[in-house]
């Protein structure tokens, strides 16, 4: 039997729709599921990115992150809600304070059955991996394929492992030649290269660097030689401090002291070789000790950075290349930030600027303007919101965070925090258990220096106290204003919001006392 013609129009037509069909509603999922690739370095501070109007801005190497910025959105004022690594990075994937979570301190470890982005991402389609530092201690979850370091791992030669040779603690893994930033930037392109392209993805990359001891491949060993970098302010601010601060901190001779031991042991920990090695400091004076110590330290955490810079280039080169840039979301951002001599410290942990703040670049060529800053007050536990946002998934309840997409497309659909809250747990007396409130333009800081029995902390208390800083006008915290009558309305609104949002944040621990006179 013969169709007639009209059938088979017909029948032609109605083919048609159906292919025109499948393929736009494939179109829109491509579109409505773009790649995620996060990137994240350990403790790379804003101050050494280059693009934050800092001391250093001229003297780093930052051709991927100005990039970055150009072609992408910055974020000005993003902050961690405890600035140390095992937390920050608990919340970034939890979306929870750590008072929810259980990710206190270091010692502390992710629970694997806990609820996180990348297990909500892969039960949506995505096909997730991890690679570079874990640094949580369980093994990971969510994540189809991992390649994380054992502990903080090696610079040089690293080991890593995988779900092949998982094993708890520092155990198990299989070591690889070269400078760990270089492997994780060579098995970041590897897997991309070999993922199953039929999915779209959700790739953390972890940089070891620029964390302690700031080891640097030898291509950068000659970078700044014959540089004088310019010092902090408040660089020689010595103990007693002239700022009013309320504990000594972790100062830069402690630095100065380790370089000087494995200088003459040849060894501080196990794991731990410090570059440019000997180190002396005979004959010289306090002053001369911070500068000299100074300058060797941030030339070394510069050359450290400068081989992420060099890894964040060839990734952005191969997205370029196999044509996947333009649907992909990347950022690039640091778990917390770092002390580079300010107020004559190193290290974080504190809720001072320098510590806190998160610098933070996302770049999405089909949805995010380029060459654009915000300066909402943004957490670290809205990060997971973000990205579910961009993949059409609602967070679940679980997240306190809440998405800044809109902040990211136009600032009149979103509505920006009147303060950010922090809480820092891990106490010892130099640098004490505290918890804090921030708006735009004010900061109140209450020490309350008691361990509360977490693991990783002092049984030593130390005595209770205050710190307020005036943002605008003490931009570098360099006084405490806590005790300035002029302060005094502003001092006991702010500890009035602190104690709202304390309790809104699920914060059951710690009383904050009653401000009764200044």
């Amino acid at each position: 039997m013969f169709y007639s013609l009209n059938k088979i129009s017909k029948y032609l037509f109605i083919i048609m729709t159906v292919i025109m069909s499948f393929v736009s509603c494939n179109l829109k999922n491509v579109d409505s599921s773009p790649n995620i690739l996060f990137i994240m370095a350990d403790d790379h501070t804003s101050q050494a990115w280059g693009i934050y109007n800092g001391l250093l801005d001229n003297y780093v190497k930052n051709d991927a992150i100005k990039y970055l910025e150009k072609n992408g959105t910055v974020l000005d004022n993003m902050f961690c809600t405890n600035s140390i690594c095992v937390p920050s990075r608990a919340s970034i994937l939890t979306g929870q304070y750590s008072h929810i979570n259980g990710v206190y301190t270091l010692a502390d470890n992710l629970n694997p059955d806990s609820l996180n982005v990348a297990k909500i991402l892969q039960k949506n389609g995505y096909n997730t991996a991890l690679i570079g530092k874990w640094h949580l201690k369980k093994e990971p979850s969510g994540f189809d394929y991992y390649k994380v370091l054992p502990g903080q791992g090696k610079y040089n030669n690293p080991v890593f492992k995988t779900k092949e040779n998982w094993e708890d603690g520092y155990k198990g893994g299989k070591q690889e030649p070269g400078f760990s930033a270089d492997v994780i930037g060579n098995s970041t392109i590897e897997w991309l290269e070999k993922r199953e392209k039929t999915e779209p993805f959700f790739l953390m990359t972890h940089f070891k660097a620029t964390h302690e001891p700031f080891d640097y491949p030898k291509r950068h060993a000659d970078f700044l030689k014959d540089v004088i970098l310019p010092e902090p302010e408040s660089l020689h601010d010595f103990i007693p401090s002239s700022s009013g601060r309320s504990f000594s901190g972790q100062q830069l001779e402690i630095l100065t002291n380790r370089w000087l031991r494995f200088s003459k042991n040849g060894d501080y920990k196990s794991d731990v070789k410090y570059p440019g090695m000997p180190f002396s400091l005979k004959g010289k004076t306090q002053k001369e000790i911070r500068s000299e110590s100074y300058q060797k330290f941030v030339k070394d955490f510069l050359r450290c950075a400068a081989a992420i810079d060099d890894n964040l280039n060839k990734i952005i080169s191969y997205l370029k290349e196999s044509n996947q840039i333009e649907n992909t979301i990347l950022v690039y951002t640091s778990d917390q930030g770092y002390f580079l001599g300010e107020h004559g410290f190193f290290d974080k942990r504190m809720m001072y600027e320098e510590s806190s703040r998160m610098p933070f670049v996302i770049s999405y060529p089909k949805k995010i303007p380029k060459s654009k800053r915000i300066d909402d007050l943004i957490l670290n536990l809205d990060i997971p919101s973000l990205i579910l946002d961009y993949a059409g998934i609602s967070s679940p309840e679980s997240f306190q965070g809440k998405s800044f997409k809109s902040a990211l497309d136009s600032k009149n659909n979103y509505k920006s925090r009147d303060y950010i809250y922090y809480r820092y747990w891990e106490h010892s007396p130099v640098r004490p258990a505290h918890l804090g409130i921030r708006s735009k333009t004010k900061k109140l800081i209450y020490f309350y220096g008691d361990g509360l029995n977490k693991k990783n902390t002092s049984i030593e208390k130390t005595d209770p106290a205050w710190e307020f800083y005036d943002l605008i006008k003490d931009p570098l915290e360099l006084k405490n204003e806590f005790y300035n009558p002029s302060y005094q309305k502003e001092i006991l609104h702010l500890r009035k919001e602190l104690v709202k949002l304390k309790k809104s944040t699920k914060d059951k621990e710690t009383v904050i006392p009653v401000i009764d006179e200044i």
